[in-house]
């Protein structure tokens, strides 16, 4: 059986370097050492080394991206954080405790990420459509939301936990498919509806929006991506021949 491979940390539009460097420690502290910065991020200087004490190899080995697709790109699972409990997005809503659970639901050599918001406003809904899961941490209403590095410590400390268990056998389970192939599936079935008129109004982006959760939801594997892509395909075939 396949070792489980620890998840990524994506930090969307990080402000503070302080907030990488206690970042980078709490990865540390459970095991984590892959982190991923989307631009525009902060810069990694004395006062995030100083944060991350001992975990300086994580910033050192820090990666940027340009934006949040590129980041997700080479991941099957995308985990999703959010403070907001009211949201209701069509997509499994979990406490740091249950994301355990429904990571060992795919095969556990399944890249993923966990990917949190910046320091003001955390994700946008757009954001959030990209994920399978999403993670909210309950708190007391004195003081509802947590620090960055604080949110990253308590999902990291969940999943460390659940390293001790063995998960149960995946043999015959069709990892999800990656963010790339599923951004390549909506392109595709976003020129299709628009080619057939379907692209009316402003609110074409939140059907297509809606459709990523739906997609999230079900967790298409790339043989799925691969027979939806090949119906696109020969429905933009019969709109050619007949001019459509």
């Amino acid at each position: 059986m396949s070792q489980p491979i620890p998840p990524a940390v994506v930090l969307v539009h990080p402000r503070r370097e302080g907030n990488v460097g206690s970042t980078a420690r709490a990865m540390a502290n459970m095991g984590l050492d892959r982190l991923i910065l989307v631009e525009p991020a902060a810069e990694i200087g004395k006062e995030a080394t100083a944060f991350a004490v001992g975990a300086k190899f994580i910033l050192d080995n820090v990666v940027r991206v340009p934006d949040l697709h590129t980041a997700l790109a080479p991941f099957r699972r995308v985990v999703g954080t959010t403070s907001t409990r009211d949201r209701k997005p069509g997509i499994p809503l979990l406490t740091p405790r249950e994301l355990p659970a429904w990571l060992a639901e795919a095969p556990p050599d399944t890249p993923t990420a966990l990917v949190f918001g910046s320091e003001v406003g955390g994700l946008t809904n757009e954001d959030l459509a990209l994920a399978g899961a999403l993670v909210t941490i309950p708190c007391s209403p004195v003081q509802p939301t947590l620090n960055l590095s604080q949110s990253v410590l308590l999902l990291a400390y969940e999943l460390f936990l659940a390293r001790g268990a063995t998960p149960p056998p995946q043999d015959d389970v069709e990892p999800p498919a990656t963010s790339a192939e599923l951004d390549g599936l909506f392109g595709h079935a976003a020129e299709v509806l628009g080619r057939v008129g379907f692209e009316r109004d402003s609110s074409f982006s939140g059907v297509m929006r809606d459709l990523r959760r739906l997609a999230s939801r079900a967790a298409l594997g790339s043989r799925d991506v691969a027979i939806l892509r090949g119906i696109c395909r020969r429905t933009m075939g019969a709109l050619e021949r007949k001019g459509g």
